[in-house]
């Protein structure tokens, strides 16, 4: 299977990012740029790190931004020479559902672009880059869950392509939530299935390819 998103830009502050979301900044110092894989990224959280067991069901914790690392580990099925996990491929996987059906585990991942390769190739034979946005949104959410381990890590869930995705050869696309604070409130609070309903992929009317 080809990788799925290997990079994503997010070109605001976290001052910027914490009003359009209605989260607090707090401490991050996130000023906009590049993210791949193994980078720290600022996310939006409502749960409780490094707390065991579930949210208490009365309280409702501020959504807040901090820093948290693109990967987690893999499980341990998959031996030590593992990877790092960047993406849920799907939602019904044991590795995945704890957490998922936990909603403080869920957290929104803040981007205005992001990267998909192709199977096209260039002059030189390399696979060409394809930069995509939301049309209506910026910046914009993706759908993501969060594991604690020694670092504090991250993963993009991912749906079906649309058809723009699609004609550049993508079978698997991130989630983009929609620009709707109810939308995010759902991901962040709310039980399973009405957060699953969400993973689905954006309209392919409303995506647009942008330059890096």
């Amino acid at each position: 299977m080809r990788p799925m998103t290997m990079l994503y830009r997010l070109d605001a502050s976290a001052a910027e990012i914490a009003r359009h979301f209605g989260a607090r900044a707090g401490d991050d110092p996130w000023k906009g740029g590049h993210v791949a894989p193994g980078g720290f990224a600022p996310v939006i959280t409502a749960g409780r790190e490094f707390v065991a067991g579930p949210r208490p069901a009365d309280r409702r914790l501020e959504a807040r931004l901090i820093p948290r690392f693109w990967g987690v580990p893999p499980p341990p099925s998959a031996g030590e020479r593992a990877s790092p996990v960047y993406s849920v491929r799907n939602v019904d996987s044991p590795f995945w559902i704890g957490n998922l059906r936990n909603s403080e585990f869920r957290c929104l991942l803040p981007a205005t672009a992001f990267m998909e390769w192709g199977t096209a190739r260039d002059r030189e034979g390399k696979r060409r880059q394809h930069w995509f946005a939301p049309s209506d949104q910026r910046p914009f959410a993706f759908a993501a869950v969060w594991k604690d381990s020694e670092v504090p890590g991250f993963a993009l869930v991912t749906c079906e392509a649309n058809a723009v995705l699609k004609a550049v050869g993508r079978e698997t696309m991130p989630v983009i939530l929609p620009p709707d604070p109810r939308a995010w409130d759902t991901w962040l609070y709310s039980d399973w299935k009405r957060a699953s309903a969400l993973v689905a992929p954006y309209s392919s009317s409303l995506m647009r390819q942008v330059d890096r």
